[in-house]
């Protein structure tokens, strides 16, 4: 369960943040790059925040019940 909603996570940030550097880098072509890219810091350290969030729940679990 934890590694699906990992997952999840993992890949809506990542379709969010090529989402932000497609709009930057191709199709917004501002007089003010930095003045652009101040109005996306909020979602940029949010994406970047929840791409760790998604990795981390997507680890193995470190401990293993053995069956006897």
């Amino acid at each position: 369960m934890v590694f699906r909603v990992g997952l999840i996570l993992l890949s809506l940030t990542s379709v969010i943040l090529f989402g932000i550097v497609w709009m930057t880098v191709v199709v917004m072509r501002p007089m003010h790059h930095i003045e652009f890219l101040k109005g996306l810091v909020p979602l940029i350290v949010g994406g970047v925040v929840f791409l760790f969030i998604g990795a981390y729940m997507m680890r193995p679990e470190g401990r293993r019940v053995s069956q006897t």
